[in-house]
This record gives C-alpha cells, structure tokens and sequence, in this order.
C-alpha cells in the first residue's frame, strides 16, 4: 500500500496513478480540470468510494462517519488576537468545508491577473467520500479571545505516559483539521484550501498524513491490518451501535460547558513503531505480545476474530492462554474499569530515521471519547505499564482537541462556543 508520505502522488490503488497521466502536453495544454475529468475515479473502485457525504447534523462528520482510507491531520496556531477575526475564520471555513465535502471547488473562478480560490489539485476527482472535522485545543482559551470561562473541564493537557518521547513542536495547537477521503490528493487539497484561506489569522503548527484506517467504525467494514501485520480494531465502538457512542462518545447533559453538548473530544498520538525488531521477533512471540493469531486475527482463546476475548482461559497446563502482558488483555475493557473509546487512526510512514537507519513509520492514533481523563488516559496509563508492546513503540507527539456539535443549517463551526457570550 503506498504511504501517506507519498500523498502528493495521489494515484488510486492499483493501475497508472492520476499523476503519471497528469503529465505532460496533456497537463499544459488542457490543464488540471480537463485531465481529471478524463481520468475521473479509479473504474476499478466501488461506487461508494466516490460519494458527498452529509457535511451539517447533530454531530460532526468525520467521527461515526464509516473510516475512509485516507487522512490529513492538520493542527493551526491562531496568530491573532481578534475575536471577530477568529469567528470570520470558522465561518469561512465552515463554507469552504461545505463545498469541499461536495466535490466542489471553494470560491469562485477568477480573472487570469488573480490568484485561483481554489488550489485545483482536486479537479474532477470527486468527492471521495470526503469529511472534514474541526476541534479546539486548550490553547485557544487563554486570555486572547474572552473565551476562559467556556474551556470544558474536560480539555486538560493530556499527563505523561512512561516511555513517551513527545515532541512539542508535533503536537498541540489552537485549532485542529481532520480531513478523511477515499483520495489522498482530495484530503490533502480540502487541508491545502483551509490552510490558505488561515493566511493571516492562523498559521500550519504541524501535518501528519495517514494511510491503510487502522480500525473498523461501522459494522459492515472488514478489519484492517496495521503495519505489524496484525488485525486492528476488531473489538472497536461501532456507530451501527448508537447506545454506545451515546454512553463513550457523545458528551451530554454531563459536561460543565452546554456548547460541547453532542460534541467529544479527539485524541491524536503519533505513535513510532519499531518494524525492525518486531519483525525480527518469531511468530509465537508476535501473537503473544497482541493475544491474537496473525493469519485469522482470532483471540488466542478462540478460533474466530469475532470470538469473545477470553482472558480467564487456561491452557491443561494451568497458564494463561493469553499472557498476562498481552495487548488485548491490557486494553480492555474490563482491564480498565469499563473504559472504552472509538479509535479511528492511520498508519504512516515518514521516511528514515537518520540517527538509525530504521523507517519512521507507525500509527497515527486518534480516538474519540466523551472525558478523555477517565477514558483515553485511564487506558493509555494501563498500556504504558504492562502491554508487551510498549517495548515497540515510542510515542512521539501528544494532542487533545474539543471537537464541537455539528453545524445546523446555515449554522458555522463554534457557533455554540460564542453564542450569548
């Protein structure tokens, strides 16, 4: 699969990538439009690939949205102390988000001595399946915007983890922008578009491309593999289970600040996974530092992936069948006082370390939860402390975001954050 650093190449899955057939007489004399038009979306896709999804709800887009294949992850440092301005940048964000889930350009065509509105990088590509999700980091309520007093109690800097490696340039930010397709180069332009028109009141802090989902978020989608080569995701929240998000994603009527109600909160982690020695680490060895077998991603209790996690099961000789440092032991549920959160990361792969040689790649881990404390950072404390696969992993940037209700009809992100105040 090709990685997310590669996004600029933007070529589907298999066959002549949109790029190579972007090149040449063909690219300067009919330009980018009609050259997308001709190639339109890979024929060999299903159809369902290429869908608008619903942009304005209750909740946002983005979350129990059915995980696409492909993220950007932006994170903006707001560079003006102007409280009209920064409702100005929602607003035309939340406008240019709109058309962008549409497949359609933002603004309109220009006259040739004007920069374009738009980018173009997405002409005739459609819109992929296209979602764009916005937060606000804790930064954003500090003295510069009269917003103090409506920062969730939930919105506290995440704790230090043991083993965490955290680089604070990769991490943090005032506001957020998760942009999932089916495309790379469709979110890539809705993150390049949104990044233009910041110009002047808030600037790119931080990217991270992803590629390969690493969960399943919907029922009817198959369990992806990660770049250890195993299953992930299986035990997942499912959005088909609306009970559930309703009790771990959703905030409610709990929430000290009445403007994040129908909202959550998005934890981001960029998480290093060491391929090297983990490939070096026989098969047996693998499977016990996960709790499932490689080929059928079953629990080493059952047969099946979707078997129930055993995790009293003994073998004749009286052992544990899953060790007791085993990932799927630490991570659930019952390991952590019922804790659960949606996970909807991505893998990626940054290039080389060029202090070892070894690939930078890993997992770009993003989870939704309605109290990050006593859900996110109850669950991670557990798995930096006796998960086998924390020798494997070094976790090198740390972000949380409050993730606002979704945008009514001719409604703006952040509308509830400023309303009546």
């Amino acid at each position: 699969m090709t990685p997310g650093a590669d996004l600029p190449a933007a070529g589907a899955s298999g066959g002549i990538s949109r790029r190579s057939l972007l090149t040449g007489s063909a690219l300067a004399v009919a330009g980018l439009a009609a050259a997308a038009a001709v190639i339109g979306p890979d024929s060999t896709a299903d159809a369902t690939s290429n869908r608008a999804l619903t942009f304005r709800g209750p909740h946002q887009a983005g979350i129990a949205t059915p995980a696409q294949d492909r993220l950007v992850f932006a994170s903006f440092d707001v560079s003006t102390g102007d409280r009209t301005s920064l409702r100005g940048l929602l607003a035309t964000w939340t406008k240019a988000a709109e058309q962008l889930t549409r497949g359609l350009p933002i603004g309109s065509p220009m006259g040739g001595y004007l920069p374009p509105a738009d980018t173009g990088e997405a002409a005739g590509l459609g819109p992929a399946n296209l979602t764009i999700t916005v937060g606000f980091g804790a930064s954003l309520f500090d003295h510069r915007f009269g917003l103090s007093s409506r920062r969730p109690a939930a919105l506290e800097d995440l704790p230090s983890f043991p083993g965490d490696a955290i680089d604070p340039t990769r991490s943090g930010g005032d506001l957020c922008i998760q942009a999932c397709s089916d495309d790379p180069q469709v979110a890539f332009h809705a993150v390049h578009n949104l990044s233009r028109l910041a110009l002047g009141t808030a600037a790119l802090r931080w990217i991270q491309s992803g590629f390969g989902r690493t969960s399943s978020t919907t029922a009817d989608q198959q369990t992806p593999r990660n770049l250890l080569g195993f299953k992930d995701g299986t035990n997942n929240l499912l959005a088909d289970d609306v009970g559930a998000f309703d009790r771990h994603v959703w905030v409610g009527d709990e929430t000290d600040q009445p403007w994040m109600r129908g909202g959550t909160y998005l934890v981001a982690r960029r998480i290093r996974t060491h391929l090297e020695p983990w490939a070096a680490t026989p098969l047996s060895g693998q499977e016990d530092a996960i709790g499932r077998f490689k080929s059928s991603g079953a629990p080493l209790s059952g047969t099946r992936e979707h078997d129930r996690v055993d995790l009293e099961a003994l073998t004749s000789a009286g052992v544990m069948v899953i060790p007791q440092g085993a990932h799927v032991r630490a991570a659930a549920a019952t390991s952590n006082g019922g804790a659960k959160i949606l996970r909807r990361g991505y893998s990626f792969a940054d290039g080389v370390d060029p202090a070892t040689g070894e690939l930078d790649a890993g997992l770009f881990f993003i989870c939704f939860q309605k109290d990050p404390a006593t859900q996110f950072s109850k669950i991670q404390a557990n798995l930096s402390l006796n998960d086998a696969l924390r020798s494997y992993l070094t976790h090198t940037s740390s972000s949380l975001f409050a993730c606002p209700p979704g945008v009514t009809s001719g409604g703006t992100w952040g509308e509830s954050l400023f309303a009546n105040h």
